[in-house]
């Protein structure tokens, strides 16, 4: 059974299945740096309303799975953490600025996760034109 969440007259289930990058995949993402990062990922979803269903920091990436507003798009999430993250953890890590140009890659991995398979949908659509409502 899926769960929905309904924000302003739209019923959605948006999750997605983000990860990205320190700037050459440098290990730097480590002990109370990886803390903090944490924190502020926490923070900004918080701040934007976006559910945090796992997080992983591993020193050379991180993993989110995340339910996202259709309306606040993913997207703006990703760019709002890396921007936040970037500036806060340079600034209390200074040797992030020395290892680093700047600490994300401009790229990222995103990839949608549903409870119903793309087959399942599409039997269910193909089904409501043969459908008793449709007149």
């Amino acid at each position: 059974m899926m769960n929905y969440k309904t924000k302003n007259d739209i019923v959605y289930a948006c999750k997605y299945h983000i990860v990205w990058c320190p700037k050459y995949r440098r290990k730097v993402l480590v002990d109370n740096i990886a803390a903090r990062l944490k924190e502020l990922i926490k923070e900004v979803c918080g701040e934007m309303d976006v559910d945090i269903i796992e997080m992983d920091i591993k020193p050379d990436h991180v993993h989110l799975i995340v339910e996202v507003c259709p309306q606040c798009g993913v997207h703006k999430v990703v760019k709002a953490i890396k921007r936040r993250t970037a500036n806060i953890l340079r600034d209390e890590f200074h040797e992030l600025c020395t290892k680093l140009p700047c600490l994300w890659t401009n790229s990222y991995f995103i990839a949608t996760i549903g409870e119903a398979s793309q087959t399942d949908i599409q039997i269910y659509v193909q089904a409501q034109k043969t459908s008793q409502r449709q007149k």
